[in-house]
């Protein structure tokens, strides 16, 4: 288990399709940068999305926050209103704690998932939100969600 965990499979992955040359890290599965769609069309898909819907895919989007514990789970921005909670297959790999802000292509399974009014108050009860905050939470929440397999981290 620690060694699947580590990452030792870091390596250098270049973009051919762009006149640019932008370096990767790799991390998990090795992917190909070529054939990422852009992180707005995929908050298109997810809109149309209903909860238990899931797509293979391949997505370029930018990093707003990842774990600080492990760099066990990381959200990436969709578009101005939107982001999507990004885990890693079986837990097997995880991304560098220093990534906000950077650009990733993730690889693996987008899907939707709906939260309950009673998990949604838990987590806000766990987060120290107020009495009055906790009773406005009144209707399930659609969550966007995606199981990577494979990232790659713009250097």
């Amino acid at each position: 288990m620690l060694i699947s965990c580590n990452n030792k499979n870091k390596e250098k992955v270049k973009n051919t399709e762009k006149q640019e040359k932008i370096e990767y890290a790799s991390f998990g599965e090795t992917i190909i940068p070529n054939d990422a769609i852009a992180a707005t069309s995929m908050a298109a898909h997810f809109k149309t999305m209903k909860s238990g819907d899931s797509i293979n895919s391949k997505i370029i989007a930018t990093v707003n926050d990842v774990c600080q514990a492990k760099g066990c789970w990381m959200r990436l921005k969709l578009d101005n209103e939107n982001e999507v909670m990004v885990k890693f297959k079986d837990y097997g790999f995880f991304v560098p704690k220093d990534i906000k802000g950077k650009q990733v292509i993730v690889n693996g399974k987008a899907y939707v998932t709906e939260v309950s009014i009673d998990e949604q108050r838990h987590y806000a009860e766990d987060a120290g939100k107020t009495a009055e905050e906790i009773a406005s939470i009144n209707q399930p929440k659609k969550t966007y969600s995606f199981e990577a397999d494979g990232v790659l981290v713009a250097q």
